[in-house]
């Protein structure tokens, strides 16, 4: 009866397929990115908001573990606030529960669907989708709905003749409230503003392309860097 059992059990597992632990495809893409202890990166921002005029800027992003992060630039930058860190590190360092929904082929990579709730009720994010690469333990997608700033989307590409998992494009797809656009950006127009009484309270739709260049990767990063406090 007990090899009866055992057969049945093992034919089963066969046929019916088997569900993948999210923790452990979590755990792989976190490991994975602790590879990189540090680094400096050229970046590219185009910023395309519809009531909003700002131009095309460089600048520098300083990253050290396990959260020290900068953005550094002569003239005027503007970044996502949400989307300015993408360690996975981050976005599963407080309490989460994890959910494996399937698996999706995302332009042309094979990713694994994730949902990742946080616990308690001080996280500003209420749920996040992940689609993460499997075979490069790298995150493609996210797509996170938040208690203030509604859905935002982010798109990462690699380079495959990079040795780290560091993208070198993202695009960042966002709501903004016309009234409260500081409160989601780094960075603010410094020509051409509005008053924010004149604009009115409509919610728009927001994108920022963000290109990554010269990557200089685990080459020691000064604490001093990071001094300067990003408002």
């Amino acid at each position: 009866m007990y090899k009866i059992i055992v057969i049945f059990l093992a034919i089963n597992f066969l046929i019916i397929p088997q569900k993948k632990d999210p923790d452990q495809i979590l755990q792989k893409i976190v490991a994975n990115f602790e590879k990189v202890k540090d680094y400096e990166v050229d970046v590219n921002i185009k910023v395309d908001v519809e009531f909003l005029k700002v131009p095309e800027s460089n600048a520098k992003i300083f990253f050290k573990q396990p959260d020290k992060i900068a953005l550094k630039s002569e003239g005027f930058a503007m970044l996502p606030k949400n989307g300015f860190n993408f360690s996975p590190a981050i976005l599963l360092k407080d309490d989460y529960t994890s959910i494996y929904e399937k698996e999706e082929i995302l332009n042309d990579h094979k990713t694994a669907v994730i949902k990742v709730i946080p616990l308690g009720t001080n996280a500003d994010v209420i749920l996040s989708t992940l689609w993460i690469d499997e075979e490069k333990n790298v995150i493609r997608k996210i797509e996170s709905t938040t208690k203030i700033n509604g859905t935002f989307t982010i798109d990462f590409s690699y380079d495959e003749k990079m040795n780290y998992p560091l993208p070198s494009k993202m695009v960042f797809l966002f709501n903004i409230d016309k009234m409260n656009l500081h409160s989601g950006m780094i960075g603010e127009p410094e020509t051409k503003k509005k008053s924010k009484a004149s604009l009115g309270s409509t919610i728009t739709k927001g994108k920022v392309y963000v290109n990554y260049s010269n990557y200089k990767v685990n080459k020691g990063i000064p604490d001093s860097i990071f001094e300067e406090e990003i408002n």
